[in-house]
C-alpha cells in the first residue's frame, strides 16, 4: 500500500506531503488544489507510460504548471506574497512511498540548452526507485541522473543500465527484468493505477449506445464499455454485489445485459414499469451511478484507484449508496477520493477513513489543521 505521496512545485502545491490510508478522502473549497493533486497523481502514472512530458506540454509547458509564488513559500502568511530572487533550479517533483514496498521520485526541469523547437517540453533530471518510507542513499535501488541510469546489484555495487534522452523516463525505456527488476516492477505497478474523472453521461455518451462487447476487466475512462464491463464482472463472480449495489440505490430495480450478435446493451428495470429501459433512456444520475458500479466492482481491481468528483450528477439520496460502493472497493484496492461534496465525505467517515481537507494559505495549498512541517509525514527530495 502507498503510505505517502509528495508533490513539490506543481501549481498551488508548493510542497505538499499527504499520508494515505486504505481509503483516503480529500476535500476543500474550489481553488484549494484538489484538482492539482489529482493531476499530479496522473502525471506520476504517466511516467510509466512515457507520457509525462507530453501531458505537461499540453498544460502549457512546465513554466505554466509550476508553483507561481515565492521560491521559499509563503513567508508572509498575514499579507500578500513577497517577490524573491530565484536561487535554485526550476523544478517539479513528484513521488510516493510505502513502508513495506518500493517508492519512486521524479524531478522535472527546464532544458539547459537552446536550439530546439520543443520549448514546452520539460526534461527529466532525476529519477529514483527506493525501498522503505523515505528516500535515503542506502535505500536507493535504481537511479537516473541526467542521461545515465544505474541499478544496484545484490552485492551492493552499481551497474550502468542505460543512457537515455532527456525526455524519456527510465520506467518506460529500461525493460530488463533480470538486470533491472525494480524498474520493471515499478513500471508495471504504475501502469496498473486507475483514474476516473470523466465518465460521460451526456446524450451522445458511448455508454448510452449499444456497443460491440468483449471481456472487459476494467471500465474505460469515459465509461464507453459499461455493458461489457458489467457482463464481465457478473461472469467472474461479482453478480451478487452488482445486484446489491443497484438494490441499495434503486429499491426493486434490476440491471441486465442484452447480448445480440456480439453487441451489448444495458437494460434497467424497476417496479411500476411495463418494460425495461435502455441506457439511452436513463437519467444522467442513474447512468452515472451504474458507471460507478462498473468501475468500483471491477472484475480486476487495481492496486490504486483514484476518483475525481464522483458525486457529479448524483442526487444527494444516492450518496450513501455510492459511499457503500467505495467502502467495498477499498477492500480490494487502495482508494483516493477527491470530492467537493461534504455529504459524501460525511457518508464515508468511519474509523478506517483518512480525511484531508485542503485550504489555501496565501496562494499555497496546505492541509487544514497542520501547524508546520513537523505535522506532516517525513519526506526527502534528492539533489540533482
Amino acid at each position: 500500500m502507498i503510505d505517502t505521496i509528495a508533490v513539490a512545485g506543481y501549481r498551488s502545491l508548493r510542497g505538499l506531503v499527504l499520508d494515505l490510508g486504505r481509503l483516503t478522502v480529500v476535500t476543500g473549497a474550489n481553488g484549494t488544489g484538489k484538482s492539482g493533486l489529482y493531476r499530479s497523481l496522473r502525471l506520476l502514472a504517466e511516467c510509466a507510460l512515457g507520457g509525462a512530458v507530453g501531458a505537461l506540454a499540453r498544460e502549457g509547458g512546465l513554466e505554466s504548471t509550476l508553483w507561481a509564488g515565492p521560491e521559499q513559500g509563503t513567508r508572509h502568511r498575514g499579507g500578500p506574497a513577497q517577490g524573491t530572487v530565484r536561487t535554485g533550479p526550476v523544478s517539479l517533483r513528484l513521488g510516493f512511498a510505502g513502508n513495506d514496498d518500493l517508492g519512486y521520485a521524479v524531478d522535472l526541469g527546464l532544458p539547459q540548452e537552446g536550439g530546439t523547437a520543443f520549448t514546452h517540453d520539460p526534461e527529466i533530471k532525476t529519477e529514483h526507485i527506493f525501498s522503505g518510507p523515505q528516500l535515503r542513499p542506502g535505500a536507493v535501488l535504481a537511479e537516473r541522473r541526467g542521461p545515465a541510469v544505474r541499478v544496484r546489484g545484490d552485492a551492493g555495487g552499481w551497474t550502468q543500465a542505460a543512457t537515455l534522452r532527456p525526455f524519456d523516463s527510465m520506467l518506460s525505456e529500461v525493460v530488463d527484468p533480470t538486470g533491472a527488476p525494480e524498474i520493471v516492477a515499478m513500471r508495471e505497478r504504475l501502469r496498473a493505477w486507475r483514474f476516473y474523472d470523466h465518465l460521460r453521461t451526456d446524450a451522445a455518451a458511448p455508454a448510452r449506445q449499444v456497443q460491440i462487447g468483449t471481456r472487459t476487466t476494467a471500465l474505460a475512462h469515459d465509461g464507453a464499455d459499461l455493458a461489457a464491463a458489467l457482463a464481465t464482472a457478473r461472469e467472474l463472480g461479482r453478480g451478487a454485489e452488482i445486484d446489491e449495489a443497484v438494490e441499495f440505490a434503486f429499491p426493486g430495480a434490476q440491471v441486465s445485459i442484452a447480448a445480440d450478435g456480439g453487441r451489448f446493451g444495458l437494460e434497467f428495470s424497476r417496479p411500476g414499469l411495463l418494460r425495461s429501459l435502455a441506457a439511452a433512456e436513463l437519467s444522467d444520475g442513474t447512468l452515472r451511478y451504474l458507471l460507478w458500479v462498473a468501475a468500483l466492482l471491477s472484475s480486476r481491481p487495481p492496486e490504486l484507484l483514484v476518483l475525481n468528483e464522483p458525486e457529479t450528477s448524483l442526487h444527494p439520496d444516492l450518496l450513501p449508496a455510492l459511499a457503500a460502493l467505495m467502502r467495498r472497493a477499498a477492500e480490494d484496492s487502495q482508494l483516493v477520493v477527491v470530492t467537493h461534496s461534504e455529504p459524501l465525505a460525511a457518508a464515508l467517515e468511519d474509523g478506517g477513513v483518512r480525511h484531508h481537507e485542503l485550504e489555501l494559505a496565501v496562494g499555497e495549498t496546505v492541509v487544514a489543521g497542520r501547524e508546520g512541517p513537523l505535522d506532516q509525514p517525513g519526506w526527502h527530495w534528492p539533489k540533482r
